[in-house]
């Protein structure tokens, strides 16, 4: 398969993936998803683990249908962010955060692949965390959305605005905070950091 054949699920859903610098509503299909969930605190080791457990399990993925002749572009890191007690999660210390991280992939893989994945994983000693990965799928529906550019700390602002228009229309979020990381944090500086915040609404 040629790299023009590469399925980008951002270009196949590109209504879904809008950056606006000012709170908008877009509708959110249903979407397949590798997650693992944790809590604490981002950027600690049993952080960091997570992440890479979900990554392993993402790109084998890849590289298993790549070569079955069904090649796609690995979608970036997401994450829902909350707490037990339903509070902004940033009101609440980092240590009692709870977590799902998210990576996309198509429609056409199937939970006997994600076992494979695995289990094949497994069998050559990389365990870690990726018995944790899970295939689920994501039914947000209708959300409010906007681009966060800056700090993750400093996302408050954004949240606000787009709550400030979520209660001008009579609604009301119905899901945890939902970021879309279209930055590496590792490359990039806090200060250029873009992320997409998304929360479903109702």
């Amino acid at each position: 398969m040629s790299n023009q054949e590469k399925l980008d699920l951002y270009k196949e859903h590109s209504s879904e993936y809008v950056t606006p610098k000012e709170p908008v509503f877009v509708m959110v299909q249903p979407a397949k998803y590798l997650s693992i969930a944790g809590h604490g605190a981002p950027g600690g080791e049993h952080f960091k683990e997570h992440v890479s457990a979900l990554y392993s399990v993402a790109f084998t993925l890849k590289m298993a249908k790549k070569f079955a002749g069904h090649d796609y572009k690995v979608c970036h890191l997401e994450g829902q962010w909350w707490t037990e007690d339903g509070a902004d999660f940033r009101s609440n210390i980092p240590k009692q955060w709870q977590w799902r991280l998210l990576i996309r992939i198509p429609d056409f893989i199937t939970q006997k692949e994600v076992d494979a994945t695995i289990q094949a994983l497994m069998s050559k000693g990389k365990a870690g965390f990726v018995n944790h990965v899970k295939m689920e799928t994501l039914r947000e529906g209708r959300c409010v959305q906007m681009l966060h550019v800056g700090p993750y700390a400093e996302e408050s602002l954004t949240v606000q605005k787009m709550r400030e228009m979520v209660e001008k229309q009579g609604l009301h979020v119905r899901g945890p905070h939902h970021e879309i990381y279209l930055s590496d944090p590792n490359r990039v500086v806090a200060e250029r950091l873009r992320t997409i915040l998304r929360y479903p609404v109702e």
